[in-house]
């Protein structure tokens, strides 16, 4: 076997947490400077049945600002900067109902190629009891890391 767990940094962008109408948590932004690829893992609850609110994982990127390590302005991730998904404004998924929206674990590969990347969760109306949902980014390809073995 090869050594896998030394070549990945995983953050935790948003724990584990009941979004539902006027409650979402703040947007999770990831730095990932010193990387060269990165997941974003989504694990999901059950959308609870009745609830047809939609829930969305929006990804956005940005470059550098001036002042180096600090994330400039943000714009919504285009097709060819994720796998996984065809982002709609930046939306790469949706939880619309409970017959859509099982218990399940969700990834998507970001190649955009810049150094920030910021992940914002909303919930529409009619979302009364929630839906656990976190979010994981794990960075891989790290530059300062010994070949894999």
């Amino acid at each position: 076997m090869k050594d896998l767990y030394n070549h990945l940094t995983l953050v935790q962008a948003v724990a584990p947490v009941v979004v539902k109408t006027g409650t979402v948590p703040d947007a999770a932004k990831v730095d990932l400077a010193g990387y060269n690829s990165a997941v974003i893992e989504m694990s999901c609850g059950a959308k609870p049945s009745g609830e047809d609110g939609a829930i969305t994982l929006k990804l956005e990127h940005a470059d550098d600002s001036t002042t180096p390590g600090t994330a400039g302005t943000f714009s919504s991730v285009a097709a060819a900067d994720v796998q996984g998904a065809t982002p709609d404004a930046g939306i790469i998924k949706t939880l619309a109902t409970a017959t859509d929206a099982p218990a399940a674990v969700y990834k998507f590969g970001y190649v955009g190629g810049k150094r920030h990347i910021k992940l914002t969760i909303a919930a529409a109306a009619d979302n009364t009891n929630g839906t656990i949902i976190g979010v994981t980014v794990i960075k891989g390809h790290g530059l300062d890391v010994p070949p894999i073995s």
